[in-house]
């Protein structure tokens, strides 16, 4: 019931609902106090009621973690941005033992952090965060040997960071800023090789910065500013190559800044405004190229600045203000928009462009600033260089030999790689990411429409919106599934981006193929979409047959040709995009849950979400608290077959009291099936089905075939599990109904280049694994096309044309079956003789006879 906006309270009936394994009240407008007897509900595996109006029973203690004593199988506990006061109770250590994520940040809690939290010896995360909690960090949360994530930030904790911390070896996460800490920071935090944010900003520590700390190798962002740490920075700072911003503003750090900064070759923030730094800018700084901010203030630096700064293409932010910074600011690159760059404070600097109101250089100023470097200067430039370019080029034979020892699915990722790309270019694709580029918006993102300049094609960037506490979640989900797979009827990453934008907050994002012809169901539901470009089209029931195959070969492929079986479960129309040839490609991977006993902090987070899908469409099985499946997606995808073939929503407004969209198409079978279908399916068949002398013959094959894909949707849709078909089983019948529909009668299946030739055996396997479809023919199929020249076949009038399809089909199958062709001929000079000769190519020939062969 997540993502709504209920009021009121919530009901204390609910705790009545002995088998519920899964409650889940977070984003809405709940208010008043928790139910006490939600403790009955003895398996109760997840509690999410974060982001409510919610209080507590009383102010002094937060009994309500008491009540839940006997909820043994608890796994999540989401209490997060309520109202919640008190103190928390010692009772916390009789939470269950399984306990492995606990949220209870942002809310008014008090006092000490109770002891008893070392018994949940499960906890991978827990979230303390935004309250007003005091005393010391608990020595004993070293027991929490699995925690991977602990946030304290915006408590009024004082103390010392225990060096007890060092011993949580598998953290990811640990922020403690905003707190009233003091002391030095403990090299143990050193020992945390997994670290990637450290977050121990606005705070009383004092000392000098750890070295081992700067290096562990997966930092991402080290923050700690506001604090009183002094000494210099380590020679050697950049051991991490994967530091992506670096914050230590307003301390009294000291020194030199070290010239082994510009090895930080993904670094894109840099404060350090606020300190004592001393000496000159190091050039090595233009070396950064992903560098987007820059604040160098309130220090002491002298000499001139690096002209090499103005080349960072990507630096949007500079502030070098208040130092003894001398001689000619240029001209160029960053220094032409006098809103980025902030230099006052720097009596001695002249030139400029006029808006930043230097005084002109010169003949001695610019004699200074020109004058040539000493034998000794240039000597270092150039064995840094040379050092620098030694170690990149090292890096790039490393990781490529790395890469080639991988053990890699499909050959097709032996041999390509992600492109890098940076929030800058994705802002220039998406010209800002306006309004008017916008072409969708998700729970957890929006997706835009974009340009990417080297790659000169049209791309979608979709964009997570991190507000969202498991947007994050989403991506690492979504990336691990896409970087896996590859099938023609799944959609296609390209690339990814994880960053930070020109404000320094997070940005995640993926860039996927573009889909021109949007998503099936803007196609099912134009007329109340509001899309002016689909007002007028509609499916035809081959398309549609061609579309509910596609996505059968897609969650064929998930589940059982993967290295390991793969869950959408979140299969609908809109999730459904279709190219420009009406091939169906499945995407939106982001609740996906890939079947594999590996076990970490990414996948414990999504495997611990609700699964919810969307109403309607989602497995009822999901509700009662059942172990995600196959048959979940199974059930999905004849809801989807089922909407396809009726026109009709699970979640339209006449289906209540108890009628489903799944009883209402089984309540039709076998008779009443045409009345349910959708009057737009049959509108092109219908017109030559018109023109045919067996008409009453063909509308009966029609219906036989409807009839059937009713009972494969209604089969998929059943409420049992064990009582659904699987979709290997599902892609042959599939197949069937098409190849009786099509084969027999002679309709064409013209909607797309890409489905000529296909046969049963390799359309639901990988790209790389499929066959050409014309090196399986038999000689005698492709030999007789090669007598009617391309040139005579474009330009010959129409009776030539048919006179010559019919002869080579005479040659292709016995006499018994002459009837029967000559029907199918007669079909397609009527095709012919409504469009333009000039479009009848080759192709259509030699589809037309294959189709054949194969029947």
């Amino acid at each position: 019931m997540g993502l709504n906006r209920f009021t009121g309270y919530i009901p204390v009936s609910l705790g009545n609902a002995t088998r519920l394994t899964i409650l889940d009240f977070c984003l809405n407008n709940f208010s008043g106090s928790m139910p006490m007897n939600l403790g009955g509900l003895k398996g109760l595996e997840q509690l999410s009621v974060e982001t409510n109006q919610l209080v507590s029973e009383n102010d002094e203690e937060f009994t309500f973690i008491t009540s839940l004593m006997n909820c043994s199988d608890l796994q999540v506990l989401a209490l997060d941005r309520n109202l919640f006061t008190g103190k928390l109770p010692n009772s916390i250590a009789n939470l269950s033992t399984k306990l492995t994520e606990l949220w209870l940040g942002e809310n008014q809690f008090f006092g000490a952090i109770p002891s008893g939290i070392e018994n949940l010896a499960n906890l991978i995360l827990l979230d303390l965060g935004h309250n007003l909690l005091t005393g010391t960090i608990p020595i004993y949360l070293m027991k929490l040997r699995r925690l991977q994530a602990l946030y304290m930030v915006e408590n009024k904790l004082s103390g010392q960071i225990p060096i007890s911390l060092g011993n949580l070896t598998q953290l990811h996460h640990l922020d403690l800023s905003r707190n009233y800490l003091r002391g030095s920071i403990p090299s143990s935090l050193g020992y945390c090789r997994l670290l990637q944010y450290l977050h121990l900003n606005d705070n009383n520590l004092n000392g000098t910065i750890p070295e081992n700390v700067l290096n562990i190798p997966t930092l991402l962002e080290l923050d700690m500013s506001m604090n009183s740490l002094s000494g210099s920075l380590p020679l050697d700072i950049c051991k991490s190559k994967s530091l992506i911003a670096l914050t230590i503003f307003n301390n009294r750090l000291s020194g030199e800044i070290p010239n082994s900064l510009g090895t930080c070759v993904n670094l894109g923030v840099l404060y350090m405004q606020g300190n004592l730094f001393h000496g000159s800018i190091p050039p090595s700084l233009s070396a950064l190229v992903a560098l987007q901010v820059l604040d160098l203030s309130y220090n002491n630096l002298t000499g001139s600045i690096p002209r090499d700064l103005a080349n960072l293409s990507f630096l949007r932010y500079l502030n070098l203000s208040f130092n003894n910074l001398e001689g000619e600011v240029i001209e160029n690159g960053i220094f032409q928009n006098a809103s980025a760059v902030s230099i006052c404070g720097n009596n001695k600097l002249c030139g400029g462009i006029s808006e930043l109101q230097l005084p002109k250089c010169s003949k001695q100023d610019l004699k200074k600033q020109e004058r040539p470097h000493s034998r000794k200067e240039i000597i270092l430039v150039v064995v840094a260089v040379v050092l620098f370019l030694f170690l990149l080029l090292l890096c790039f034979f490393v990781i490529r030999s790395k890469k080639l020892r991988e053990k890699i699915s499909f050959t097709s990722f032996k041999k390509e790689s992600f492109l890098r790309i940076t929030y800058g270019e994705l802002l220039r694709a998406t010209n800002g990411f306006s309004l008017a580029n916008l072409i969708g918006v998700g729970s957890y993102s929006s997706v835009y429409k974009g340009i990417l300049s080297h790659m000169e094609t049209i791309v979608a960037i979709k964009v997570l919106r991190l507000q969202q506490r498991r947007a994050s979640k989403s991506f690492s989900v979504e990336c691990m599934v896409l970087r896996s797979i590859r099938h023609r009827n799944i959609v296609r990453i390209l690339t990814v981006c994880s960053s930070l934008d020109f404000s320094g907050n997070d940005f995640k994002a993926l860039v996927l193929e573009y889909m021109p012809n949007g998503s099936l169901d803007s196609w099912l539901h134009s007329s109340t979409n509001g899309d002016e470009r689909l007002q007028l089209k509609s499916l035809s029931f081959v398309q549609r047959l061609n579309v509910a195959i596609d996505i059968a070969c897609a969650l064929d492929y998930l589940h059982n040709h993967c290295e390991a079986p793969i869950i959408h479960c979140d299969l609908k129309p809109s999730n459904v995009l279709l190219d420009e040839d009406m091939v169906a490609h499945v995407g939106d991977f982001g609740l996906a849950r890939i079947l594999s006993k590996d076990f970490n902090y990414s996948q414990s987070q999504t495997n611990s979400l609700t699964i919810r899908g969307t109403i309607g469409y989602v497995a009822p099985e999901y509700g009662t608290g059942a172990i995600t499946s196959t048959s979940g997606d199974v059930y999905s995808y004849g809801i989807v077959l089922l909407e396809m073939l009726t026109g009709k929503r699970p979640s339209d407004d006449m289906f209540e009291n108890n009628l489903s969209l799944h009883q209402f198409a089984k309540m039709a079978l076998p008779e009443r099936v045409m009345e349910i279908i959708d009057h737009g399916l049959l509108s092109e068949e219908i017109e030559i089905i018109g023109h045919s002398e067996n008409s009453d013959n063909i509308r009966s094959k029609m219906q036989e075939a409807l009839i059937s894909l009713v009972e494969i949707g209604v089969s998929c849709s059943h409420e049992s599990p064990k009582k659904r078909m699987e979709m290997k089983d599902v892609v042959i019948e599939m197949q069937k109904v098409k190849g009786f529909y099509l084969r027999p009668i002679g309709l064409k299946d013209s909607v797309s280049r890409k489905r000529r030739n296909e046969q049963y055996s390799s359309s639901c396997l990988p790209e790389e694994t499929r066959n050409t479809p014309e090196e399986d023919l038999p000689e005698e199929a492709s030999n007789p096309l090669e007598e009617v020249p391309p040139e005579e076949a474009r330009n010959a009038p129409e009776e030539i044309l048919s006179k010559r399809h019919e002869t080579l089909l005479k040659r292709l199958l016995p006499k018994r079956q002459v009837m029967l062709l000559k029907r199918h001929v007669t079909l397609l000079k009527r095709f012919l003789l409504k469009r333009q000769v000039t479009l009848m190519k080759m192709f259509l020939l030699k589809r037309h006879i294959t189709l054949l062969q194969l029947w």
